[in-house]
């Protein structure tokens, strides 16, 4: 089966800020019930692309001017912040818009999508959706811990997907798109648990993000990278969980 890559769901309400254009092309995926993944070379990729512009017209035209090298990420290169900044790893379904949604957060300096969680070593993108390689589809977020804090993308990133799906997010099935978060830290592990426990709390279901010791992080493909911002689409200029004034 095969489905078309979509951003993640918007905070405040995406759906009402499309077209129509992008309604029916979503609706049409959910009828075909496809799911699978796709080379951007194919003809298909393209028409999704022009598709995601077709639906962006309303999107706001405001971006942050935010990095694009996270901790020196290269593939599966050791991972460094620069000095006074930390690095964060968070999976939560398709990383275009997971990562669209990290770079409209104030503090956050830079983002890159990769892979992580798996086996394999220098796994393409056509691998990773294979299911064979046991990586999902990662975040890696420099940020300056003075202007955003760590608990801060924590919540931001349980609140701007669903963590109670496992290996799924909407039409996007398979382990590539499970809930994850990787940590540097044993700090970062028990932020996470912790956060998990509150928003498990809140919304009153079980969640099964997962958490793990971060591994090597291979940098996907260029034509991954600020996906959203090179099409011309935008998740959110306000995730949820923002605090005032961040």
């Amino acid at each position: 089966m095969r489905h078309r890559r979509r951003p993640i769901a918007s905070p405040l309400g995406l759906t009402s800020r499309l077209g129509l254009s992008r309604l029916l092309v979503s609706s049409a995926v959910l009828l075909s019930g496809a799911a699978g993944c796709r080379s951007v070379g194919t003809s298909d990729a393209r028409a999704d692309r022009a598709e995601v512009k077709q639906g962006a017209a309303a999107a706001p035209a405001t971006r942050r001017n935010v990095g694009t090298d996270p901790g020196g990420v290269g593939n599966g290169t050791p991972l460094a912040p620069r000095p006074g900044h930390e690095l964060a790893v968070f999976a939560g379904g398709c990383f275009w818009g997971t990562e669209d949604v990290f770079r409209q957060v104030p503090g956050v300096t830079a983002t890159a999508v990769g892979y992580t969680g798996g086996q394999k070593a220098n796994p393409t993108y056509e691998e990773v959706c294979g299911h064979g390689t046991g990586h999902a589809e990662s975040v890696l977020v420099e940020f300056d811990p003075k202007v955003v804090s760590y608990d801060d993308l924590l919540r931001i990133f349980l609140m701007n997907h669903d963590p109670t799906t496992p290996n799924r997010q909407g039409p996007d099935v398979g382990s590539q798109y499970r809930s994850a978060i990787f940590t540097f830290s044993e700090g970062q592990a028990s932020a996470a648990r912790r956060a998990i426990e509150s928003e498990q709390k809140r919304i009153g279901r079980p969640i099964v993000t997962q958490v793990g010791t971060i591994g090597p992080f291979w940098k996907a493909e260029a034509y991954h990278q600020q996906y959203d911002e090179k099409t011309g689409t935008h998740s959110c200029p306000l995730p949820k969980g923002l605090r005032a004034g961040t």
